[in-house]
C-alpha cells in the first residue's frame, strides 16, 4: 500500500526519492509527495494527485536538496487530494511526517489533545504531526522525546519517518507492523518501505524491529528500543538486481511476469530438488518434523495467496497423510474456529508483509503454535517472525495483479508436501517424481505462450464489451476459477465470479442472460464430462462459452487446449491461459494492466 522513502546527507536526494517512488509505484497510490531541505536552509513540499509523472511536472527541476522524505498514499482516511496527500506538517509546519498504517484511536488523540486545532485534511496522519508538534512547541520536548511519547499513545499499525526543519540533517523513524528498513549508503544513509525503492543507491540494509525507534544521519544510524536504550544490529545485504526490477522490453510488468513463469518452475527445481543426493528435496529437516508432529495444517493466507492454499490442499493431503484447513487471514484471527490439539500454520504471502496474515501469526505464536511462512521476500515480517520459512524464487513481481507468485506458491507448497511424504515414507509420495512433473509443467507453459495470439483473439471476442462473466470448474478446476475470476475483475473491472460447476443449478444460473460469457475449465478427464453438462445448462439459456481445457480432455470445437500435466500440478498449467485472457481483456479496453485502480500489491493494513 503507501509507500516511504527518505534520505539524508546527498546532493541528489530528490531525484533518490523521485526515483524511489518510482520503484514503490507497484504497492498501489492514489496521490505522492515529497519534502526536501536545501543547502542554503530552504525547503520544499509539492504533492499531487494521481501518478508520480505529475510530482515530476511540478518540480520541474526547480527543487533540489541534501535530504528529505517523499510518500506514496493509499488513501484510508480521507479522499485522494492534496489536502490527504503527504508529507503531513505539524501546527507551526516546523515537523514534517510520512506514515504508512492505521492510528485506531486517531480520534481519541484529537479530542483529547488537539480539540482546538485546526486540519487541513482528513487523515489519521495529520493528527499524529500535530500531536508531536504541540508536545514540542507547549511541553519543551525534544522532537525525539516527543516522537516517542507520541508513540507510547498510538494504538495500530504505523511506519514513520520525520524530520525537524530546524535539523534537516535528521531523520526520525519508527514502525510497529508495517515494513520500514534502512538503507546504508556511502555517505549518506535512506530510509524505505521495501529495499527495491533503494537498490539503485545500495544493497545494504538495516531491518528494524517493531516498537523501535531510529535516528538517522548521513554518517550514523541509532537503533533505540522502547526504553530508549541503544541496540546493535547487524546489516544484510539485498539479493536484488536492478535489471529484474526493470520491464526489459516488455509494455507492462504483468505480460512479463506471467512470460517468466516456466523460468521459475525450473528455478524452484533447482533450489529445492538436490542433483548430487539422487533428487533429494532440500527442505530443512526442522520442518519436515514440524509438519510430521502436526495433526493438522493450517494454511493462512489472503486474495491470491489464499487460492494458492486452495489448489494446494488436495495433493498436500494426499502426498503428506495430513488434513488441510483453508483460513481467510481477515477472518481468521477474529473469528477463530476450535483448533486440533497440535496445529501447525502456513502463512502464505508473495510480499510477506501482509497486515491480515500477521496478526493472525502475533495470535497464534502467544498460543504457542509453530508457524511456516511461505514468501517471496527473504528478511520480511512474516518471515522473521514465523519459526520456519521457505522462498518461493520467484524473483521481484512488480504488477499489481499476481501471477508467477501464484504458481509459484503451489510449486514451493508441492516441494514441502512430497519432502515430508517422502520423509515419512508415503508410497504415493515416493511414486511421484515432483522435480520431472515439474519439468513438464514448465515446458506445457511454454506451449500456452506460444499460443498467446490466439487467446488474445478469442479475448477480444468474448469479453471485450461485457460487463460481467462467469468462470467454472469442478475440483481443481474450481480452485483455477476462483483465482482466474479474480484476475480478471482486479484488472479489466469486468464483474466475474468463480464457481463450483455443479454449484450452478442451486442459484447462480439465474444470472445467466443471452451472451452472458462463461469460461469453462476442464483438466480432469473423470469429471469432464459432468462439467460440459454444466456447460450445455449455460449454453442453453443464452451464455457465449469459452472452453479452457486438457489434451485428454478435449473434444472437437474445443477453443484452448493445453497439454496434459499430473494431476496434482494442473492448477500451474491451467491458470496460465486465464492470466493471458485477463491481460488482453484489459488491454483491449485501455487500461492500466500494472497499476487498477483501488488496489495495492502490498496490503500492509487490516
Amino acid at each position: 500500500m503507501c509507500g516511504i522513502v527518505g534520505v539524508v546527507g546527498n546532493i541528489n536526494a530528490t531525484d533518490i526519492l523521485l526515483q524511489g517512488l518510482q520503484k514503490l509505484e507497484y504497492r498501489g497510490y492514489d496521490s505522492a509527495g515529497i519534502f526536501v531541505a536545501g543547502q542554503r536552509g530552504d525547503h520544499f513540499l509539492l504533492k499531487s494527485v494521481g501518478r508520480i509523472s505529475s510530482l515530476q511536472e511540478k518540480i520541474d527541476g526547480q527543487v533540489s536538496g541534501f535530504s528529505g522524505i517523499g510518500h506514496t498514499r493509499w488513501a484510508t482516511h480521507g479522499k485522494p487530494g492534496e489536502n490527504n496527500a503527504h508529507p503531513h506538517v505539524s501546527k507551526n509546519s516546523r515537523l514534517v511526517l510520512v506514515h504508512n498504517g492505521v492510528i485506531e484511536n486517531f480520534k481519541q488523540l484529537r479530542e483529547e489533545y488537539l480539540v482546538e486545532e485546526e486540519f487541513i485534511g482528513d487523515t489519521d496522519t495529520e493528527i499524529v504531526a500535530h500531536l508531536i508538534g504541540k508536545f514540542v512547541e507547549d511541553g519543551n520536548f525534544s522532537v525525539e522525546e516527543a516522537m516517542r511519547k507520541v508513540l507510547l499513545l498510538i494504538e495500530g499499525s504505523f511506519a514513520f519517518a520525520l524530520m525537524d526543519t530546524l535539523d534537516s540533517e535528521t531523520i526520525f523513524v519508527a514502525k510497529r507492523k508495517s515494513p520500514l528498513l534502512i538503507g546504508l549508503g556511502d555517505g549518506c544513509n535512506m530510509v524505505c518501505s521495501d529495499a527495491m525503492a533503494m537498490i539503485r543507491e545500495t544493497q545494504t540494509f538495516m531491518e528494524i524491529n517493531d516498537d523501535e525507534m531510529v535516528i538517522v544521519r548521513k554518517d550514523d544510524v541509532q537503533i533505540l528500543n522502547s526504553e530508549g536504550k541503544k541496540i546493535e544490529r547487524e546489516p544484510y545485504i539485498a539479493k536484488l538486481d536492478l535489471s529484474d526490477i526493470g520491464k526489459g522490453t516488455y509494455p507492462y510488468y504483468m505480460l512479463k511476469e506471467i512470460e517468466e513463469q516456466p523460468a521459475v518452475i525450473r528455478r524452484i527445481v533447482q533450489e529445492y530438488v538436490s542433483e548430487q543426493n539422487n533428487h533429494q528435496l532440500n527442505v530443512d529437516s526442522d520442518i519436515l518434523q514440524a509438519v510430521h508432529q502436526a495433526d493438522q495444517v493450517y494454511i493462512v493466507a489472503a486474495g491470491t495467496s489464499f487460492h494458492a492454499g486452495f489448489a494446494s490442499k488436495s495433493f498436500f493431503e494426499k502426498l503428506t497423510g495430513k488434513p488441510v484447513e483453508l483460513c481467510l487471514a481477515s477472518e481468521f484471527g477474529y473469528n477463530t474456529p476450535i483448533l486440533s490439539k497440535n496445529p501447525l500454520f502456513i502463512y502464505i504471502s508473495q510480499s510477506g508483509e501482509t497486515a491480515d496474515s500477521r496478526q493472525v501469526l502475533v495470535k497464534m505464536k502467544e498460543l504457542g503454535y509453530k508457524a511456516l511462512t511461505i514468501t517471496n521476500v527473504p528478511g520480511s515480517t512474516l518471515s522473521r517472525e514465523a519459526d520456519y520459512t521457505l522462498l518461493l524464487h520467484a524473483g521481484p513481481e512488480i504488477a499489481v495483479a499476481s501471477t508467477k507468485a501464484y504458481t509459484a506458491q503451489i510449486a514451493v507448497m508441492a516441494v514441502l508436501a512430497k519432502a515430508v511424504g517422502d520423509a515419512q515414507n508415503n508410497p504415493v509420495a515416493k511414486q511421484f517424481d515432483l522435480a520431472k512433473e515439474l519439468s513438464l509443467v514448465a515446458m506445457a507453459m511454454v506451449s500456452i505462450l506460444e499460443a498467446k495470439e490466439t487467446i488474445s483473439q478469442k479475448t477480444g471476442e468474448l469479453l471485450k464489451t461485457t460487463r460481467n462473466a462467469f468462470y467454472i470448474g469442478r475440483a481443481a478446476d474450481y480452485y483455477v476459477a476462483m483465482e482466474a475470476a479474480l484476475k480478471l475483475k482486479e484488472i479489466s473491472y469486468i464483474q466475474c465470479e468463480g464457481f463450483a460447476a455443479g454449484e450452478l443449478k442451486h442459484g447462480t444460473i439465474a444470472l445467466i442472460e443471452e451472451k452472458t460469457p462463461v469460461l469453462v475449465l476442464m483438466s480432469d478427464k473423470g469429471i469432464a464430462s459432468l462439467t460440459r453438462g454444466n456447460m450445455m445448462e449455460v449454453m442453453s439459456r443464452g451464455a457465449q462459452v469459452l472452453t479452457i481445457v486438457t489434451q485428454e480432455c478435449a473434444e472437437k470445437g474445443d477453443d484452448i487446449v493445453i497439454p496434459n500435466v499430473h494431476p496434482y500440478l494442473t492448477c500451474l498449467s491451467m491458470v496460465l491461459p486465464t492470466q493471458l485472457i485477463a491481460y488482453y481483456a484489459t488491454l483491449q479496453r485501455g487500461l492500466d494492466v500494472d497499476k487498477p485502480r483501488n488496489l495495492a500489491k502490498s496490503v500492509t493494513v487490516e
